[in-house]
This record gives structure tokens, C-alpha cells and sequence, in this order.
């Protein structure tokens, strides 16, 4: 089973909350309510429960914990990845290892902000997450660049070895040129997905830009021109 995303202009962004302790659900619905353009349409307990409940409720945004019974936050990631590719998934944590960073990046995350963030925060990264930006809490900055140019140190080939054969094939799209549109109907998705997917790509492989991402791939042998 997978989300069935119905579209509207204007709508709301559908934010669902992810955590196993009530206090927590309760202070972000807290400190959502009234803020423009924002619904929190679900929360869950686990990460079984996320999955299933993003299934029912399509959300914009996963706002989610990474430890929790019935399945923790980075295996949850993954999966909603897959059956609701539309949902951009923001962690709120209170680890700041590299592991967990790491982690939650490689299964697909699009951010990562730490417990005891502002309301106002979490509102910016709900909203850059659902604009298909990535968001990072300001004191990990430093340490994210560094993982992910650690990443990628060899020319070539493997250039790239922590991209995914499907990231690897976008990348290629990427260095022949191609727009998002165009992406996307070779790879069998919308342009949405597209976006969302190029901007985790660019700070996979350290770059800022489209630009330099193309250039990268050409580098690297991938792509060339279209």
C-alpha cells in the first residue's frame, strides 16, 4: 500500500508528529496551532505506527524522533520513503552523534533540528522541509558539511559511493542537462518528487547548487551532453 497524494492550491501543510512521549506530540501540536498554512493531521508513537498512519493521512511532513519502541525513526524513515515517497521526513532528536546524523541522512531525511528547538525553529524547518529545502539545526552545520565531503573523496567511478543506483542515475540525468520535468518522466516520477530528491542529492555529494552538481557529474565521467 502507498499514499495517494490529491492535490490543492493553497493547502495547508500536512504535518504529522512522531514521537513516544505524549509531552513531546503535545508541545509541537502546541506550538504549531495558529501558525499559518499548518495542519497537524496525525501523530504517532512509533515507527510502525508512522508508516501505517502516513498511509491514512498523507502527510506534507514527518516530523520524527529517532528512538521509539515498535520500530525506531531511521528504519521508519526508509520505509516512508517508499510507501509515501511525497513526505518529506524532518527529524527532531535529542541526539547529536554522528552516527545518528548519519543515519538518518542516508535513510532519506531531508533535515535534522534537536529537542529543545523554538516553536519558530521547528515551524522553518516544517516549512523549508515542505519547500523541499534541507534544514539542519545551526550548531550541526559544520559537522554535515564535513560528513557528507567525507563522503565522496575519490574520482571517478566511485566518486560517489554512498549515492544510491537510483541517485547515481539522477545524478547522470543531472549532468546531461535535463530539467526536472524531463527527469522525471524517465524515471517515473512527478516533478515534485524530482525536486525533493535533487536537493538531498546536492548535499550528498557537497554541493550548493544545480550548477555544481552537473559539473560533478561531468567530472566524475557521468552524463556529459544530453
Amino acid at each position: 500500500m502507498s499514499c495517494i497524494l490529491v492535490g490543492m492550491a493553497d493547502a495547508p501543510i500536512r504535518l504529522l508528529v512522531v514521537d513516544d512521549h505524549p509531552v513531546v506530540r503535545d508541545g509541537v501540536r502546541a506550538a504549531m496551532a495558529g501558525r499559518e498554512a499548518i495542519e497537524v493531521v496525525g501523530e504517532a508513537a512509533s515507527g510502525r505506527d508512522a508508516v501505517e498512519m502516513a498511509v491514512r493521512v498523507v502527510p506534507d511532513v514527518v516530523l520524527i524522533d529517532l528512538h521509539m519502541p515498535g520500530g525506531g525513526g531511521i528504519e521508519a524513515i526508509r520505509q516512508l520513503r517508499r510507501v509515501c515517497e511525497t513526505a518529506r521526513c524532518l527529524v527532531l532528536t535529542m541526539d547529536e552523534d554522528d552516527e545518528s546524523l548519519f543515519g538518518a541522512m542516508r535513510a532519506g531525511a531531508c533535515g535534522y533540528l534537536l529537542k529543545g528547538a523554538r516553536g519558530d525553529d521547528i515551524e522553518r524547518g516544517v516549512r523549508a522541509a515542505a519547500a523541499g529545502e534541507m534544514v539542519f539545526a545551526n550548531q550541526l552545520h559544520e559537522r554535515v558539511r564535513l560528513l557528507f565531503q567525507q563522503a565522496a573523496p575519490t574520482p571517478g567511478a566511485s566518486v560517489f559511493p554512498t549515492l544510491t543506483e537510483r541517485e547515481l542515475t539522477m545524478l547522470t540525468l543531472l549532468g546531461q542537462g535535463l530539467d526536472n520535468t524531463t527527469i522525471g518522466r524517465q524515471l517515473g516520477l512527478a516533478p515534485k518528487t524530482v525536486r525533493n530528491q535533487v536537493s538531498l542529492l546536492l548535499t550528498k555529494i557537497g554541493v550548493t547548487d544545480r550548477a555544481a552538481a552537473v559539473a560533478a557529474a561531468r567530472d566524475a565521467g557521468l552524463g556529459g551532453k544530453a
